[in-house]
């Protein structure tokens, strides 16, 4: 493959151009750090008085706020967590694993051709506002999600559950809809039925979006239901108590959680603190018991405070660079190889994630790799090929690029900013003339899929579950491509689906390495870094494990004095 010729850097790229990138990535990262640290001085919303906080209660320091706690209509890592402590889903996983094991479903069976899933459910499970747990209450979730005819989906308030699409194919009426009927067959019982086998339809419904909500709160709130002045009502450890927009959400103890002797903990407070120096300089100060997503270079500050220990999630996830093929210059592939090229990852990575990261041309992290192609290498940093490339392509002056970089911190791209620098600072030197853009990120995620969308930006993905269908089909399957201006690849599409209904594992392995090698000669999202999350926690707390799926329920974690 002509486009990664080799995956160590050129003889012609001179040492002193490495030491003009070395400088710049030096000077980012030490701005982003004085900011950082200013930011730990400055009063604000992160660092409001937290003494009205009960002595027992968990304080948990998240990197953003949820964009809202309504199941099957997020896609985000923020609003995850706090859902994991409201709903359960039908299955779970087991903690620290990717293996499935029984929710609010007790058992399930597949039918023989796979197209039937069926669920017994858990007995004698009440919703926080007292109503029943039942497959009546199953099947009302679904077909909020699934149906957009359902009179409790509210979608002409603006909801849309993009996510049910993305990893179940579409929805109700659509020819790409794996789901063709959901059946109750008694109040414990429920049954899916499939268009085609999906070997992974379990793991996918046991995905942290999916939490099963009172039917009851659902239609009292209505279309407000999940956002900051409404309901949020599950069957979870936790129970909704309030949500001070831009500062906190505060959750009680569900005092008939069907798990005996849990949750631990009485209350669990979740912080918002977008800067990870922020949120360490609470963890230090005792005014956050455990958080996430922290910069790497914060690693040595952890493992030297007595009170505090470092905690590392398994690595699970992807940050990318998403380039929008409805942005003329970037409908090329050429130029989008060109970008590709021109981003020294082998320098940018270690500068940012230290031995916490690591760079491939794979969409999926190295835990799936037997579904990888061994075909594949990185592409070879090489801006002067770059910007021929980009000449050749007709813009021998380069051209303008907006990319926007996410405000939050995620566990792919913990200090978006600063990478986003760099990352311009290396196409600048093509000529590419880089405009770095953010905007709230709620904001972020939806207007990323309105037409034309942006045209270059930063995002990632942490694994729902252990398939690389996962990865795959929510970013490049049917519907999922709207943020790249509806770019499609029929050989892929057609790989994806016959992965789904595959079930014998040397085909299915031969099917994704072919996808593997067309996404990396497309170059529409760029793998930028699989991280190895790097999280922390006050000594005093225990029952903590964290899961690489990217977040778990708190039920099991208490704090000592």
């Amino acid at each position: 493959m002509g486009f990664a010729v080799s995956s160590e850097m050129p003889c012609a790229i001179a040492s002193p151009k490495r030491s003009l990138i070395r400088f710049i990535l030096l000077v980012i990262i030490g701005l982003a750090l004085g900011l950082g640290l200013a930011n730990c001085d400055t009063p604000s919303s992160q660092t409001n008085d937290t003494s009205a906080i009960p002595a027992d209660t968990l304080v948990y320091g998240s990197g953003g706020q949820p964009v809202n706690l309504e199941p099957g209509n997020i896609t985000d890592g923020n609003s995850i967590v706090v859902q994991h402590q409201i709903y359960n889903t039908l299955l779970s996983i087991k903690p620290g694993t990717t293996e499935l094991e029984p929710g609010l479903a007790t058992e399930w069976t597949v039918s023989e051709d796979g197209k039937t899933w069926t669920f017994k459910l858990r007995e004698d499970v009440k919703f926080h506002d007292g109503s029943d747990f039942n497959a009546e209450a199953v099947r009302f979730n679904v077909e909020r999600w699934w149906n957009p005819d359902s009179e409790f989906g509210y979608r002409d308030a603006g909801k849309n559950y993009e996510i049910w699409a993305n990893l179940f194919g579409g929805y109700k009426g659509s020819p790409d809809s794996i789901l063709q009927d959901i059946v109750v067959v008694d109040d414990n019982t429920i049954e899916f039925i499939l268009q085609q086998p999906f070997a992974a339809f379990g793991a996918a419904i046991a995905s942290g979006y999916f939490g099963i909500a009172s039917p009851d709160a659902i239609k009292q709130a209505g279309a407000d239901y999940g956002t900051p002045a409404s309901l949020a009502v599950g069957t979870g450890p936790f129970m909704f108590k309030e949500w001070q927009t831009g500062d906190r959400i505060v959750l009680d103890k569900n005092p008939n959680y069907w798990k005996p002797d849990l949750p631990k903990s009485d209350q669990v407070v979740i912080r918002f603190i977008t800067d990870p120096s922020a949120r360490l300089a609470q963890l230090r100060a005792g005014t956050i018991n455990f958080t996430v997503d922290l910069s790497p270079d914060q690693l040595p500050e952890i493992e030297n405070d007595a009170n505090l220990d470092a905690v590392f999630r398994s690595s699970f996830n992807v940050g990318y660079l998403a380039l929008n093929p409805s942005y003329e210059p970037l409908s090329k592939v050429e130029v989008r190889r060109a970008i590709a090229q021109a981003i020294n990852t082998s320098e940018i990575v270690p500068a940012f994630w230290g031995e916490l990261g690591e760079h491939d041309n794979h969409f999926t992290p190295s835990s799936l790799s037997e579904y990888q192609s061994e075909q594949i290498i990185n592409y070879s940093y090489n801006p002067q090929q770059a910007k021929q490339l980009i000449a050749d392509a007709g813009y021998p002056d380069g051209f303008d690029l907006d990319l926007w970089y996410m405000p939050v911190s995620r566990p792919y791209f913990p200090t978006p900013k600063p990478i986003a620098e760099a990352i311009a600072a290396e196409l600048s030197a093509i000529g590419i003339n880089v405009n770095l853009q953010t905007k709230d990120w709620a904001a972020y995620l939806e207007d990323r899929r309105k037409s034309p969308g942006f045209q270059a930006f930063m995002l990632g993905w942490t694994g729902d579950y252990g398939d690389p269908d996962n990865f795959y089909y929510a970013h490049f399957g049917p519907g999922a491509t709207e943020d790249l201006g509806g770019w499609k690849n029929e050989d892929v599409l057609q790989l994806l689906e016959q992965g789904r209904a595959t079930t014998e594992q040397g085909e299915r392995t031969q099917i994704y390495a072919q996808v593997d090698e067309i996404l990396a000669q497309e170059a529409v999202r760029l793998p930028i870094v699989h991280s190895q999350p790097l999280l922390a926690k006050r000594k005093t707390v225990t029952g903590w494990t964290p899961s690489p799926l990217g977040s778990e329920p708190f039920e099991t974690i208490s704090q000592g004095f």
